[in-house]
């Protein structure tokens, strides 16, 4: 164990270290070849090699001049504890088999209503990331409101909502007709009074409008909906109130991220994603709810009379079995409340802060660019642009040939038929010097298109 753990442990102190000069993608013709498992064994170090020749066939999404789709930090510290929970391999779906370890995992759901400003009665669970976790929210919207009957049900949303909410909605057997698409303001936000005539005029016509979601900070372009505004809707509208949050909830530990989610204390349910905002390894997400009692009741057998279940009585610290989808789940708490406990939350406050400057510091440099037209200054850390005159395939082409040079990782999104390159700041190993580099090679690739002309 000890030989096996120092070999794993020093190739990833390598790969660490070399992060920051590491190609954002694989070189090309890389391929990658892995040995089915055999019937006789293999040495540890040609594992070991094998599974670091199939990692190295990737995108770089790791490392600091990643600004592609939503970028994961993948702390070192949290895989240390994931190490660890998995090592002892507790079982925490019920809080009387490991009481003192979800105890650990309860401290981190308390620390995290208390930073939302959720009455101290809430609750949540610790998912797989934002898809299970928004599944689980309104899943306790769908039972609060509408009870077993689903039909007639309608949720509000807009065109910027995460797909994975109306796959959501599918999952939990609501037809597309279910899903109403509230207009957008010019700044991508919710039409808050487009989505309250659309309410209105679905109740008169016999339909049950039982939720309404608002975002923090959408995949797109990192817009935020009017939480306040959206939250006065649901009270007088009677709807539950679902916060998507899955990628900016975390900049509500930094001052600006907090008045720009102004109402967000009022949500039913609110979802986040620490392995975005925290920096943690992907499959972490987070469902908050002001009432965990309804959350329970969502998630309960319709019999529960379960005689296999019968030794296991219930006690003050929540069985998260009782929250979730899942009856078996690995102790997750740890790789939240390590990383806190021993960096302190100071760190992570200063960490989101920084990512905001290097968003505002890169929209202002991108705009500086001749050509380059950038989308408005961003409400947290992602930047949208483009060169209007190249058209869509040209900016298409601009990114290709961004992400060929393998210094820098750029995705795309499309606003009003428009094709726009998409740079996310929020890796954390991204720093002023990454985020300057970056911009530099969009510089010289407008160039290269002569100012975008070149269609």
């Amino acid at each position: 164990m000890r030989e096996m753990g120092e070999s794993a442990t020093a190739l990833l102190a390598d790969f660490l270290a070399g992060l920051d000069k590491a190609p954002t993608v694989p070189p090309d013709g890389a391929a990658v070849r892995v040995t089915r498992p055999q019937p006789a064994g293999a040495a540890f170090d040609e594992v070991l090699g094998e599974f670091r020749r199939a990692a190295a066939w990737a995108t770089e999404t790791a490392g600091p001049r990643h600004f592609g789709f939503i970028p994961g930090g993948g702390l070192f510290t949290s895989a240390l504890a994931e190490y660890l929970a998995r090592g002892f391999n507790r079982y925490t779906s019920v809080a009387a088999m490991a009481p003192g370890l979800v105890a650990v995992e309860n401290s981190v759901v308390e620390w995290l209503a208390a930073e939302f400003g959720l009455p101290a009665s809430a609750g949540g669970n610790i998912t797989t990331g934002g898809s299970m976790a928004n599944l689980s929210g309104l899943l306790a919207a769908r039972h609060d409101r509408l009870g077993d009957d689903l039909a007639g049900g309608t949720v509000y949303l807009t065109a910027q909502t995460n797909h994975c909410v109306p796959k959501a909605m599918r999952i939990m057997g609501f037809p597309a007709s279910a899903i109403r698409t509230v207009p957008s303001t010019p700044d991508l936000r919710m039409d808050v009074e487009a989505a309250r005539s659309m309410i209105r005029a679905d109740r008169a016509a016999g339909l049950r409008p039982f939720c309404v979601l608002a975002t923090a900070g959408t995949t797109s372009t990192g817009a935020v909906d009017p939480i306040a505004a959206v939250a006065d809707l649901a009270a007088r509208e009677d709807l539950w109130l679902h916060v998507d949050a899955a990628y900016g909830g975390f900049f509500q530990l930094t001052e600006r991220g907090r008045r720009g989610f102004e109402g967000v204390e009022r949500a039913d349910s609110l979802v986040l994603d620490p392995h975005k905002g925290m920096f943690l390894p992907y499959g972490t997400g987070m469902l908050l709810v002001r009432d965990p009692a309804v959350l329970a009741r969502s998630h309960a057998l319709f019999d529960d009379d379960v005689p296999y279940l019968q030794d296991l009585a219930a006690g003050e610290l929540p069985d998260y079995a009782e929250l979730g989808i899942e009856r078996t789940r690995e102790f997750r708490g740890l790789r939240m409340w390590l990383p806190l406990r021993l960096h302190g939350v100071s760190a992570f406050r200063e960490a989101l802060d920084e990512k905001l400057d290097l968003a505002a510091h890169a929209h202002r440099e991108l705009s500086a660019i001749p050509g380059v037209v950038c989308g408005p200054p961003p409400e947290l850390s992602t930047v949208v642009f483009s060169v209007p005159a190249a058209g869509n395939r040209g900016n298409q082409v601009l990114r290709e040939r961004i992400n060929a040079r393998a210094e820098a990782f750029f995705s795309s999104t499309a606003v009003g038929g428009r094709y726009l390159l998409r740079m996310c700041v929020l890796s954390v190993r991204t720093h002023a010097g990454h985020v300057d580099d970056a911009v530099r090679v969009v510089r010289e690739e407008v160039q290269r298109m002569g100012g975008g002309t070149n269609r």
